[in-house]
């Protein structure tokens, strides 16, 4: 019973095939539905460097495995119990003609796939981020803080592209600001992300991205406040604020990525009703070395 991966040039499809598997832990792979439905409703959006990778693998016509890769990002990775299933994604993937940077997955298939690809291609591997899933069914908005959220236009663009630059400085070691402002352009273009922002006086002072429907739910995030306007509790109000916008329109569950390493945003949002539910680990190729 040998396994085979499937590759799609549609996302549309991609989602018919893998949608069933993903959707049996559905925060778990939010990340993978949001990309693959953002895709859908955006097909430029990710095709700046190479055509999206997004692949199943099967087991007597079961799927088993699902990833999505769009560079220079990531590949992401579904929840993998079948060890061929993994190999399988590291020999397809190592004939995609561009460098795979790292992998994000569930720890344990994070760690199978590092290693197997880490020896076939003598690079090293560096374990850069682990990051929780946290999802909300009932907001517990703050009620103490001064202000008031709205929609960001494209009146708001030179303030989201310099914002979401500071925080993918902040947060990734490998951002591009090009990307960056790619990103910003489409969420106004598209609709495929809005971001919303807290006001103070009229002055905007945090903000919260959303993006990524799954078939219950949807992800928010980035989420950013200027340091000089850090401690006030503009971050908890604007996610509350745009979570319960979310429910409103019907959505079940709202997800979220925190950094373990930032016991900051961890609390604020657990404060305001989120829930963890798994870790993730993100991976960086380096080259020389083993892992």
């Amino acid at each position: 019973m040998s396994v085979e991966v499937q590759r799609f040039d549609d996302a549309q499809t991609f989602l018919d095939e893998a949608g069933p598997y993903l959707a049996e832990r559905e925060a778990e792979h939010n990340l993978i539905f949001g990309i693959a439905s953002t895709i859908v409703v955006d097909p430029d959006r990710y095709a700046t460097r190479a055509t999206p990778y997004l692949a199943v693998v099967r087991r007597d016509d079961e799927v088993v495995a699902a990833a999505v890769w769009t560079p220079p990002y990531k590949a992401e990775l579904s929840l993998i119990d079948d060890h061929d299933a993994i190999m399988a994604l590291v020999a397809d993937l190592a004939r995609v003609p561009v460098t795979l940077p790292g992998v994000t997955a569930p720890p344990a298939v994070a760690r199978r796939f590092v290693d197997a690809w880490s020896a076939r291609h003598s690079v090293s591997a560096r374990l850069s981020m682990v990051e929780r899933i946290y999802r909300v069914e009932r907001v517990v908005a703050p009620s103490d803080v001064d202000g008031s959220m709205r929609m960001a236009t494209s009146g708001d663009r030179s303030l989201l592209i310099d914002w979401m630059r500071a925080f993918m400085a902040e947060v990734h070691d490998d951002h591009d600001d090009g990307a960056t402002t790619a990103l910003v352009d489409s969420a106004l273009q598209t609709g495929s992300r809005v971001f919303y922002l807290w006001e103070v006086d009229g002055r905007p002072v945090s903000t919260a991205g959303v993006s990524g429907p799954t078939p219950n739910g949807i992800r928010l995030g980035p989420v950013f406040t200027p340091p000089e306007d850090r401690g006030h509790g503009y971050a908890s109000a604007v996610t509350a604020g745009a979570s319960q916008v979310q429910l409103d329109a019907g959505k079940r569950f709202v997800f979220l990525f925190t950094d373990t390493a930032n016991p900051t945003s961890n609390k604020i949002y657990q404060a305001i009703g989120y829930e963890p539910v798994t870790d993730v680990d993100q991976w960086t190729f380096e080259p020389g070395g083993a892992s």
